[in-house]
C-alpha cells in the first residue's frame, strides 16, 4: 500500500516498525507469533485484561516491554499517555497471566519516550530509538539499574584534590543520584577540569559499574591530550595507572574495541560513525563551530554497531563549542548522562544543560586560590592601527600574491584607502607591524622588570600570511635567528607538535606566533605574555585565548625555560596592540550564517541546497569581483572544472531569485504544455541550475584562486606610536584594589590579631607567626578573593611604578603589603628585601661592638635570616628541620653560639621584622 493511502495511525506504526527493526526486533502479529524467528519479538495488538496493547515486546518468550503508539500529530501527548502505558505494563497478558513489564515506551514514530520502572524514581526520557533486545535482556537480569547503582556511590576521598575539584565531583554525583540527564562543570582554565572528569569517570566505572563512557573532544589535539591525562592518572588507593585498570581507546577510525571502557573521540568522528561516512581527518583539527554546517543538517542514522545505549555517560570537553546545530545530533542519539566541561559557558550552554551547573569556579576565584595567575594589560596604540591610511594615486606600490608570495610593482590608478580591519588581509603595512614589535621590545624592561631574557611570549596573528610577516619582523627587531621566533599553526612546514613541545619545554623559541592553533586546550605553562595583533569579537574565544597565560608554574620549572625568572610565575601580561581588550564582544560566535560568512562556506550552502537569496547574491558579488582578479589561465581552469565561464555562473546565481526570470521560465513551461503559472517549480529549477554548478572540486579551486589575490604592501606610509603604557582602566582598577585592601584591614583590625599588631602595635611584630599569616591569607581568599595578596601586590606595583622583584609567596606578599599600608615602609618593598636590609644593619651593629661573628656563625645567621624571610618567625624547634638538621641542628648551633644562642634568636626575631 502506498504511504499516501495510509491513515495517520498506520503511518506512525510503519515508522515505529522501522525503528524497531533497526534495533534488532522482529515485528509479528498477535496471530502469527513464532518465537523461533528472533530473540526479540514485538507483537502487535497483544491482548491484555485491559484491552489490546499496541505492542508487547518479548525476549526469549519472556515479556519485557510495552509500546504505546500514537499518531504523528500526537507527539505532544506522549507524556499524557504514560498512565495508559503503565496500566498495560501491570496487566494480565493473554496466555501468560499476571506479569509486570519493567520497560515502557511511548512513540509516534518521530519521538520516542522511555521509562525503566526498575529505576529508584522511574522517570520517562526521550530516546533516539528503541533499545536492542540484548540490552533489555541484560537489564532484566540485573539486580540494580545504573541509576540505582549511582545511589550507592561512596564518599569521595579528597586527598590530593583541590577544593574546586571536590565540589565539582560531589555535586556532579548528587546530580546523578537525582537522575538529572545533563550537568555542567564550569571551571577556570588551569584548575584541572580533565583531572576532575577522570576522577569522576574512575568512580563511575568502579563503584557504579558503568559499562562504557565516551569522552568527547572537538579537535584531535584535545583528544591526544586527554589520552595522555588518562595514561598518567593513578586513582587513590590503587598502585596501577587508570589505563592499566580500564582500557582507554582514542578513536582513530570507526572501529571501537569491544572491551573499551573509555572511548575518546572527536565529535566530528563520532558524527561520521553514526552517519556511516568516511571522515575527512582534517576536520578534526578545527573547532567544529568554525566549520561549514548546512542549513538543514543531514540527520544521523541508527547504527546497529553503536546503538543508542552504547555509552552510559558522555563527557563533553570544551562543551561551549560543540553542542549546537549539526553536532548536537551526536548527543541526542545516545541514551546517556551528559557532563559538560568548560571554562567559558554562555547563555546557550547554560540552556542546553538545563541550568544544572554543578560547579562554578571562576578565574577570579582560581587566582585567589593560587590555582591560576592573574594578568595585567599593557597597551600599544599606533596611528595606522587605529585609523588605517590612504595611498595616493600614481604611487608605485608593491603587490604580493598571498599564496606564492610572488611580488611585483604596480602604479595605482586611483587612491586606495584602507581601514584598520583591512590591515594584514588586503593591505600590509610593514611599518605598522615593525612599530608594534619594536615598541614591545623596547618596553619589555617595564613590562617585566629585572629580566634580561624575553619571557615566553605568544603572539596572536590574523592570518597565516600575517604570521609570516610578524615572524620576520620579530627576528629582525630582536636581532635573533630562526630558533628565536617560530610559527605554531597547522600549516607550518615544521611539525606543529614538535614546535609546541619546544615552546613548552626548551629555551627556544622565546616567541611563538599563531592564528588559533593554541588558542584553546593546549597547555604551555611557561607563557608569561600574550601579544594580541588581531582582534576577537567572541567573548568566549577571547577568554579561551587569555587562558593560555593563566597557568601557574613553580620557580624551578619556570627557570628551566626562562633562566632570568627569579620567582614562581605570579602573573601574565596581555600586550594589547589592536584594542582587543576594549572591543565589543558577543557572548558567542553567531551560529546563523549571514552575508559575512566565508566564501567557502557560502558556496557549500548553495551546493547543499540552501534557498537563502542572500547567499546567492553574496556569492554572485564575490565571484564577480574574483572574475576581475583572475588571469586568463585561471579563468580557463575555472571553466574546465565548472563546464561554464565564471561570468555565466554569476548570472545563473543572480537569475535564481530574479522574479522576472522566474516568471519568464514559468511562462515558457506553460507554453510547452506544462502547468500554467507554476512559478514555484520554475523557481526551483533556476535554483537547481545555479547550485548544480558547485562541486567540492570547484569550491576548492575558488578558494585557492582567491588566496592568489595580491596584497598591497604599503611602504609609502610610515606608522607612529600614539600611546604606550599600562592600560588606563588597569590603573583605575589598581587604585580600587588598593583602596579596598586598606578598607578591609581597617574594618578587620579588631578581629584579626595580625592586622591589629601591624596597624596599632608594631612593637609586637616579633609575635607574628607563619601560622597567623597563613590563616589571614585563607580568610582573605574566602571573604575577598579579589584581594588575594599577589593581586593586591601587582596593583600597588603599578601605582608606584615598582620595578623590583616580586614576593616569593602570598604570605610574604601579605606581610609586605601590611607594612606598606600601616606605614612601617614608606615604599613598596618585598618582605625578604626588608629582612635583608634589617639583617645587614643588625650584623653591622653587632660587629661594630665587641661581638665578632666568624664564617661558620655567619653561615648559620644567614640560614636563620632566610627562614625569617619566608616564615616571619624563627624558633629553636625549627632547628630540627631542613636546612638546619643537615648542619647538626640545635647541638651544632649551641656549640657555635653557646649561651648567647637564645638571645641571638630573640634579637633576630625582633630586629629583622621591625
Amino acid at each position: 500500500m502506498s504511504s499516501d493511502n495510509l491513515t495517520p495511525e498506520q503511518q506512525a506504526r510503519r515508522k515505529i516498525d522501522r525503528r524497531l527493526n533497526q534495533s534488532g526486533w522482529d515485528i509479528q502479529g498477535k496471530d502469527d507469533i513464532n518465537f523461533n524467528e528472533s530473540k526479540g519479538l514485538a507483537i502487535r495488538e497483544y491482548q491484555t485484561d485491559t484491552g489490546p496493547a499496541d505492542y508487547i515486546s518479548f525476549i526469549n518468550k519472556r515479556p519485557a516491554a510495552v509500546i504505546e503508539a500514537k499518531r504523528a500529530e500526537e507527539g505532544h501527548r506522549l507524556l499524557q499517555v504514560e498512565e495508559q502505558s503503565n496500566r498495560y505494563s501491570s496487566s494480565d497478558l493473554q496466555y501468560v497471566g499476571e506479569t509486570s513489564l519493567p520497560f515502557i515506551y511511548e512513540s509516534n514514530g518521530e519521538i520516542t519516550r522511555f521509562t525503566n520502572l526498575n529505576d529508584p524514581k522511574p522517570r520517562s526520557r526521550e530516546v533516539f530509538s528503541f533499545h536492542k533486545p540484548e540490552t533489555l535482556e541484560k537489564w532484566l537480569n540485573q539486580e540494580r539499574t545504573i541509576r540505582e547503582r549511582l545511589q550507592g556511590l561512596p564518599g569521595l576521598n579528597a586527598d590530593g584534590l583541590r577544593d574546586c575539584q571536590v565540589t565539582a565531583i560531589q555535586n556532579l554525583e548528587q546530580s546523578f543520584k537525582e537522575g538529572r540527564p545533563r550537568a555542567l562543570i564550569q571551571m577556570a582554565t588551569g584548575s584541572g577540569k580533565t583531572f576532575t572528569a577522570i576522577t569522576s569517570i574512575y568512580r563511575l566505572l568502579k563503584y557504579a559499574d558503568a559499562k562504557r563512557i565516551l569522552f568527547l573532544v572537538d579537535t584531535t589535539n584535545l583528544g591526544e591530550q586527554a589520552e595522555q591525562e588518562f595514561m598518567k592518572y593513578t586513582p587513590k588507593g590503587e598502585n596501577r595507572k587508570f589505563t592499566e585498570l580500564y582500557p582507554v581507546q582514542l578513536l582513530r577510525s570507526s572501529y571501537i574495541a569491544p572491551d573499551s571502557k573509555v572511548c575518546i573521540s572527536t565529535i566530528q568522528r563520532m558524527y561520521s560513525i553514526l552517519k556511516g561516512e568516511e571522515l575527512n581527518e582534517w576536520s578534526e583539527q578545527e573547532n567544529p563551530n568554525e566549520q561549514f554546517q548546512p542549513d538543514k543538517p543531514v540527520p544521523v542514522a541508527y547504527n546497529e554497531e553503536v546503538p543508542i545505549e552504547f555509552f552510559d555517560f558522555i563527557v563533553i570537553d570544551e562543551c561551549h563549542r560543540s553542542i549546537y546545530n549539526l553536532w548536537r545530533q551526536v548527543l541526542d542519539y545516545f541514551d546517556a548522562f551528559q557532563v559538560g566541561l568548560t571554562a567559558t559557558p554562555d547563555n546557550r550552554t547554560f540552556g542546553y544543560f538545563k541550568e544544572n551547573v554543578v560547579s562554578e569556579y571562576s578565574h577570579e576565584r582560581a587566582v585567589a586560590d593560587g590555582v591560576n595567575v592573574g594578568y595585567d594589560v599593557f597597551t600599544i596604540e599606533t596611528e595606522i592601527t587605529q585609523n588605517g591610511k590612504e595611498i595616493r594615486a600614481k604611487e608605485y606600490v608593491e603587490k604580493r600574491e598571498k599564496l606564492t608570495r610572488e611580488k611585483r610593482w604596480e602604479q595605482l590608478d586611483e587612491d586606495v584607502e584602507y581601514s584598520a580591519s583591512q590591515l594584514d588581509r588586503d593591505v600590509v603595512n610593514p611599518s605598522q607591524i615593525r612599530n608594534i614589535i619594536r615598541t614591545f621590545k623596547d618596553n619589555l624592561p617595564i613590562i617585566f622588570p629585572n629580566r634580561d631574557k624575553v619571557p615566553k611570549t605568544l603572539i596572536f596573528a590574523k592570518t597565516d600570511s600575517h604570521c609570516d610577516d610578524i615572524i620576520k619582523t620579530v627576528r629582525e627587531e630582536f636581532g635573533e635567528g630562526n630558533d628565536f621566533c617560530k610559527k605554531v599553526t597547522y600549516k607550518t612546514e615544521e611539525d606543529p607538535k614538535s614546535v609546541l613541545q619546544q615552546f613548552r619545554n626548551e629555551y627556544y623559541p622565546r616567541i611563538a606566533v599563531t592564528v588559533d592553533m593554541i588558542a584553546t586546550g593546549t597547555d604551555v605553562k611557561p607563557i608569561e605574555c600574550l601579544l594580541f595583533m588581531r582582534d576577537v569579537k567572541s567573548r568566549n574565544y577571547f577568554e579561551q585565548m587569555k587562558g593560555r597565560g593563566t597557568r601557574t608554574l613553580q620557580k624551578e620549572d619556570l627557570e628551566r625555560v626562562t633562566p632570568s625568572a627569579k620567582t614562581d610565575k605570579t602573573h601574565f601580561v596581555i600586550v594589547d596592540a589592536v584594542g582587543v581588550t576594549k572591543s565589543v564582544k558577543t557572548d558567542s560566535r553567531p551560529l546563523e550564517q549571514n552575508k559575512s560568512v566565508k566564501t567557502k562556506d557560502l558556496l557549500h550552502h548553495i551546493m547543499m541546497g540552501s534557498a537563502d537569496e542572500e547567499y546567492f547574491d553574496s556569492a554572485a558579488n564575490r565571484l564577480a569581483r574574483l572574475n576581475k582578479e583572475l588571469d586568463a589561465e585561471q579563468k580557463s581552469t575555472f571553466e574546465a572544472i565548472a563546464g561554464k565561464s565564471i561570468n555565466t555562473v554569476v548570472n545563473e546565481l543572480l537569475d535564481a531569485h530574479n522574479p522576472d526570470k522566474i516568471q519568464e521560465l514559468a511562462d515558457k513551461s506553460a507554453a510547452e504544455g506544462g502547468t500554467e503559472g507554476d512559478e514555484e517549480k520554475a523557481h526551483e529549477q533556476l535554483k537547481e541550475k545555479a547550485s548544480s554548478t558547485f562541486t567540492g572540486e570547484l569550491i576548492e579551486y575558488i578558494q585557492e584562486a582567491r588566496k592568489q589575490k595580491f596584497q598591497i604592501i604599503d611602504t609609502t606610509n610610515r606608522d607612529k606610536v600614539t600611546h604606550v603604557g599600562w592600560d588606563k582602566e588597569q590603573k583605575q582598577l589598581s587604585e580600587t584594589v588598593a583602596e579596598n585592601f586598606k578598607t578591609y584591614i581597617r574594618e578587620n583590625k579588631d578581629e584579626i590579631t595580625a592586622f591589629k599588631i601591624f596597624y596599632d602595635q608594631p612593637h609586637r611584630l616579633k609575635e607574628v607567626t607563619y601560622q597567623m599569616i597563613k590563616e589571614v591569607v585563607a580568610k582573605i581568599r574566602q571573604d575577598k578573593p579579589n584581594l588575594a595578596p599577589l593581586h593586591v601586590w601587582k596593583a600597588y606595583a603599578q601605582l608606584e611604578n615598582y620595578q623590583g622583584k616580586d614576593p616569593q609567596s602570598e604570605l610574604t606578599a601579605l606581610v609586605a603589603l601590611l607594612r606598606k599600608v600601616c606605614g612601617l615602609d614608606s615604599e613598596l618593598r618585598p618582605f625578604d628585601a626588608t629582612v635583608d636590609k634589617n639583617f645587614q644593619d643588625w650584623v653591622f651593629d653587632k660587629q661594630a661592638g665587641s661581638l665578632k661573628f666568624n664564617d661558620q656563625q655567619m653561615e648559620w645567621l644567614r640560614m636563620i635570616k632566610n627562614h625569617i624571610a619566608t616564615s616571619m618567625h624563627f624558633s629553636k624547634n625549627d632547628l630540627e628541620f631542613a636546612p638546619f638538621d643537615a648542619k647538626g641542628g640545635i647541638g651544632r648551633m649551641y656549640k657555635l653560639f653557646g649561651n648567647q644562642m637564645d638571645d641571638i634568636i630573640e634579637e633576630m626575631n625582633e630586629e629583622l621584622v621591625a
